[in-house]
């Protein structure tokens, strides 16, 4: 899979993102038990594997059908590193599933690219049951990276808000750094904005946005070449051990983690 800076791949995205969606996965398989579950946004599908185990049904899927068919080769029953999950390609925002068909549902770092994110919650709480709970995993906005797939970023109070439109119970989490996490984002952001203070004309703001995300995927590769792995963090062995969770969210803190309870059901028209 080509590298866009989309999706984290490993290899090619920095060590301390990888370990962010790491971490954010160890925080939600520790809050689940048996049933059904479903990980929206699944990707090449490593993530959703982890979720597998006795009693449980998997299911990843993705709005890209050509990834889901490569997380289904590689993780599904029959494939190299198979598990039972099973994988469908398929839109955040309109899942083809039954209404509270799901124990656990996970949306990890998908949210931010809608611009519309309420079809998207309105989606996790419909398939979500009466008693289940529905993980959503997103950046801070204080803190995150300048990134054209981001479309949506929220701050603690904004994702709270926006949940309990469609869930009784919503609670919101830090996803901390330790010092060294912290200090390989800063070192990160600031090549960054030295890099953007090379559009001293600020053309990505008033381009299509189309432009700039193709512009952002031609681009990214070639950084990261120029750069060396010691300035993109390619190769620096940061893992999820770095992260940790807290009750108080601040500017600093890198992701939301929000549990969402008690969906609500409103009358169909």
């Amino acid at each position: 899979m080509k590298l866009t800076g989309e999706r984290p791949m490993e290899g090619a995205t920095p060590d301390s993102l990888l370990a962010l969606h790491d971490a954010g996965y160890r925080e939600v398989i520790a809050r689940i038990g048996n049933g059904r579950i479903l990980d929206v946004g699944c990707g090449v599908g490593g993530e959703t594997a982890r979720f597998c185990g006795d009693n449980r049904q998997v299911i990843g899927v993705d709005y890209s059908p050509e990834t889901a068919v490569l997380a289904r080769k590689e993780w599904g029953p029959g494939g190299p590193r198979g598990t039972d999950a099973e994988f469908a390609g398929m839109d955040g925002a309109q899942l083809g599933f039954n209404n509270g068909s799901f124990d656990w549902v996970c949306s990890s770092h998908i949210i931010e690219h809608f611009t519309g994110p309420e079809t998207h919650v309105a989606e996790l709480a419909r398939v979500t049951s009466d008693d289940g709970t529905a993980f959503v995993i997103t950046p801070n906005r204080p803190a995150d990276f300048e990134n054209p797939f981001h479309v949506y970023l929220f701050e603690a109070a904004d994702l709270a808000s926006m949940l309990r439109l469609f869930f009784h119970e919503v609670e919101v989490l830090a996803l901390e750094g330790d010092d060294v996490l912290q200090a390989d984002f800063a070192a990160r952001r600031a090549s960054g904005e030295r890099l953007l203070k090379l559009d001293f004309l600020n053309l990505r703001r008033h381009m299509p946005r189309k432009w700039y995300v193709w512009g952002y995927e031609h681009a990214l590769p070639v950084v990261y070449k120029m750069l060396g792995s010691a300035n993109t963090g390619i190769g620096s062995g940061l893992d999820d051990s770095h992260f940790f969770m807290a009750d108080e969210v601040t500017d600093t803190t890198p992701v939301l983690f929000a549990v969402a309870r008690k969906p609500r059901r409103f009358p169909e028209h």
